[in-house]
C-alpha cells in the first residue's frame, strides 16, 4: 500500500530536484523522504511502469512513475471532493421556492431548528421547482399550486405600487387588463411572479434591475409603477407610494410546501 504522502513527495522531487528541498517543503527529514520515494517508486514500477531494454529505460521509468503518481493523486483528490460533497449534501436542507417571500418566512425557522446544519435555497420557476421535487433534487419545494401531499404555507396578494401623482393612484382596485401596456420597474429573482406578470401584460415593457438597492433607488426616483405584496408592505415597502390591490384570481396566491 502506497501512502499519498509518498506520492506527493515523489512528484515534488520531480519539481524541486533534490531530496533536501522536498524535506524542507514537507517539514520532514531527508531520510524520511528517501524512504517514501523508494516506497512510491517500487509500488509504481510494479503497478504502472513496464520494463524496457533501451539504454534510457531508467529515465523513462522515472518519468512514467511521476506521471502515474500525479494521476493517482488527482484521482484521490477527486474522491475526497466527492465524499465531502456527499457528506455536505447529507447535512444540508435544500429548498427550492417559486417566489422569494416564502423563503423569507421559512429559512429563519429552518436555521432555528438546526443551528449546526446548513440550508441551501434557490428561487426557480414553478415547473423547475416541481421537477426538482419529483426527481428528489430538493428536500422542500414551495409551489403556487396544489400538489399531492403538500400543505398550505402562506398566502400572498399582489399590488401595484405607484407615486401619488400617477394616473393609476386614483383607482381603488386594478386588474392585469387595466395595467397591460404600462411600463413597469421589475426585480429579478421573483420566480413565478415574473412569469405571471409577463404573461398577463404582453403589451407592457419591464425595466429589470438585479440589484435590490439600485431597484429601491429607482422606485424612489422614478414615476414608473412597480409591484409589491402585502408581505412587502409589512416589511416597510415604499411609504411614499400608493399600493393598489389587483383583483385577478391569479394575483392572490396560496403557497404550498
Amino acid at each position: 500500500m502506497m501512502e499519498l504522502d509518498a506520492l506527493r513527495q515523489l512528484t515534488a522531487f520531480a519539481e524541486l530536484g533534490t531530496q533536501s528541498r522536498v524535506a524542507e517543503r514537507f517539514h520532514i527529514s531527508t531520510p524520511s523522504v528517501t524512504r517514501a520515494m523508494q516506497q512510491a517508486g517500487a509500488g509504481l514500477r510494479r503497478g504502472a511502469v513496464h520494463q524496457r531494454k533501451e539504454p534510457d529505460r531508467a529515465e523513462r521509468d522515472r518519468a512514467g512513475a511521476v506521471d502515474y503518481a500525479r494521476r493517482l493523486l488527482d484521482e484521490a483528490e477527486q474522491a475526497v471532493r466527492q465524499v465531502r460533497a456527499f457528506d455536505q449534501r447529507r447535512r444540508t436542507v435544500v429548498v427550492k421556492s417559486c417566489a422569494p417571500a416564502p423563503l423569507w418566512e421559512l429559512l429563519p425557522r429552518l436555521n432555528a431548528r438546526q443551528p449546526g446544519g446548513m440550508v441551501s435555497s434557490e428561487i426557480c420557476g414553478s415547473e423547475e421547482v416541481r421537477c426538482a421535487w419529483e426527481e428528489g433534487a430538493c428536500d422542500i419545494a414551495i409551489l403556487p399550486f396544489p400538489a399531492a401531499g403538500a400543505q398550505p404555507f402562506m398566502r400572498k396578494d399582489l399590488f401595484v405600487c405607484v407615486p401619488p401623482e400617477h394616473e393609476l393612484a386614483r383607482r381603488k382596485t386594478l386588474t392585469f387588463a387595466d395595467i397591460n401596456g404600462f411600463n413597469f420597474l421589475l426585480r429579478t429573482q421573483l420566480g413565478f411572479w415574473d412569469a405571471l406578470c409577463r404573461e398577463k401584460m404582453p403589451a407592457s415593457k419591464f425595466l429589470v434591475q438585479t440589484d435590490a438597492a439600485v431597484f429601491d433607488e429607482l422606485v424612489r426616483a422614478s414615476s414608473l409603477p412597480c409591484f409589491t405584496t402585502d408581505y412587502g408592505q409589512l416589511q416597510g415597502g415604499y411609504p411614499d407610494r400608493v399600493n393598489i390591490p389587483l383583483t385577478d384570481t391569479a394575483a392572490h396566491i396560496t403557497f404550498i410546501f
